[in-house]
């Protein structure tokens, strides 16, 4: 059977718990796939979970079920966990926001994505007719709700529609793949994504030499999510429980270039929550103000343990996960900036290089980092004259955040990401 939330809190305040929560969350997609400039498949992907959270004994317990489950066999299973585990403070959200909107996004037709895949498909091969394209459309709707034996009952439903588009062109034993991807709550149609795609193509007609090993880089909004990925780790207190945060004693302390400014804004774009996985409500709160570190973000017990308020800040990945510290929506602002985007950036160098695609992440909390270059440019004198090819790219994350020397003032969603494009200075550049 279905389960019934209230039901099952229910019947696990009735088994000896002291305290319980049920997390429950449904999904329906519908993506389309795009492949060999032709429609491959379409695909109906339903789901539906819950996971129980209860503490017996001061012990806590998760179990969770997709699909059909007795609910006194899901009881019965986190009451066993539990057992297993040490003693903990029950921290439970008693009430949330009440005034949110219970439903983000418009649905959009699977009628209405194939259109949108041809049509990407088809601006690509008016201009490279030997393109082989593929495309992925999908609008997807989820929706949460959390109840808890404190009172807490909330839930919405958010519907997205991602799109992305690639083309791989082949001339000899060159091989080019390029791609790009967006978001939104409603609409989106394919010539944006189109329009970007083409520009990456026809920077690439032509190959170029690597730059020398220490000339300026511009970082994508795209490929900027290396860098920024690796500070929003940084900010997370569970990495201060664990002292493994190179910021762990610098808050009042400038730890990047202080042109920039990172906030989180609940409210604002494709990936906007009223409250996190917890029931807490989200938060518009400055994490680094011109920069220097404002704090640290978590969930209830690790900003409980760290006394700290709590931010809105517990998600849960998935349902088998206990809430922990994660970021949503982080916009960041830059002081100063070049009025454009990537070409108005790379017309102020002599000699630079442009990073849009990497192989392997490669980065973790000590910044080090040494990528391949996937897709990247060269600049020269101003103009992007051709691709690069078997370059990489090494330094650190936070002394490149301290090296930055220009900002464009165009940004865009990369995931849960609004960031601009960029030029640091300082890092060391290997061609073959």
């Amino acid at each position: 059977m279905t389960i019934n939330p209230e039901q099952l809190l229910e019947l696990a305040l009735n088994s000896g718990t002291e305290a319980a929560e049920v997390y429950a969350s449904s999904s329906v997609s519908r993506p389309v796939f795009f492949e060999a400039n032709r429609l491959k498949q379409l695909e109906s992907i339903d789901s539906e979970g819950v996971g129980l959270r209860i503490w017996k004994d001061g012990k806590v317990g998760l179990a969770i079920a997709y699909g059909a489950v007795e609910p006194e066999d899901l009881v019965q299973q986190a009451i066993t966990l539990s057992a297993l585990n040490e003693p903990e403070e029950i921290l439970l959200r008693e009430s949330t926001v009440a005034d949110y909107p219970k439903l983000y996004g418009q649905e959009v037709t699977v009628e209405q994505m194939v259109d949108w895949g041809k049509q990407a498909i088809a601006q690509v091969l008016d201009h490279y007719p030997e393109a082989v394209c593929g495309a992925d459309w999908d609008c997807g709707r989820e929706t949460v709700r959390i109840l808890n034996s404190k009172g807490l009952d909330c839930g919405y439903t958010d519907i997205t529609v991602d799109g992305s588009l690639s083309a791989e062109l082949t001339r000899g034993d060159d091989f080019l793949n390029v791609w790009y991807g967006q978001s939104e709550r409603g609409n989106l149609p394919p010539e944006a994504i189109a329009k970007k795609v083409l520009q990456y193509l026809d920077w690439a007609k032509k190959n170029a030499p690597a730059p020398s090993a220490k000339s300026p880089v511009i970082f994508t909004g795209k490929a900027a999510d290396l860098l920024w990925g690796v500070v929003a780790i940084a900010m997370s207190g569970r990495q201060v429980q664990q002292k493994a945060t190179p910021w762990l004693d610098k808050t009042g302390q400038p730890v990047i270039s202080d042109i920039f400014t990172v906030t989180q804004h609940p409210n604002f774009g494709v990936y906007s929550s009223p409250f996190d996985d917890e029931g807490t409500p989200t938060q518009e709160i400055t994490w680094i103000d011109r920069g220097i570190l404002q704090g640290f973000y978590g969930d209830i017990r690790t900003c409980k343990e760290l006394g700290i308020k709590a931010t809105g800040n517990g998600f849960r990945g998935d349902l088998g996960n206990y809430p922990s510290p994660g970021l949503f929506n982080l916009e960041i602002a830059a002081s100063q900036t070049i009025q454009g985007d990537i070409l108005e950036l790379a017309a102020t160098l002599k000699n630079g290089l442009i990073v849009d695609q990497v192989l392997g992440d490669g980065m973790d909390l000590s910044g080090d980092f040494s990528i391949n270059v996937d897709l990247g440019y060269r600049v020269k004198n101003g103009k992007i004259i051709g691709r690069v090819k078997d370059t990489m790219l090494s330094g650190n994350v936070y002394t490149a955040l301290n090296h930055v020397v220009a900002v464009g003032s165009d940004r865009q969603w990369h995931g849960s990401l609004y960031v601009p494009a960029m030029i640091v200075e300082g890092l060391s550049i290997t061609s073959r």
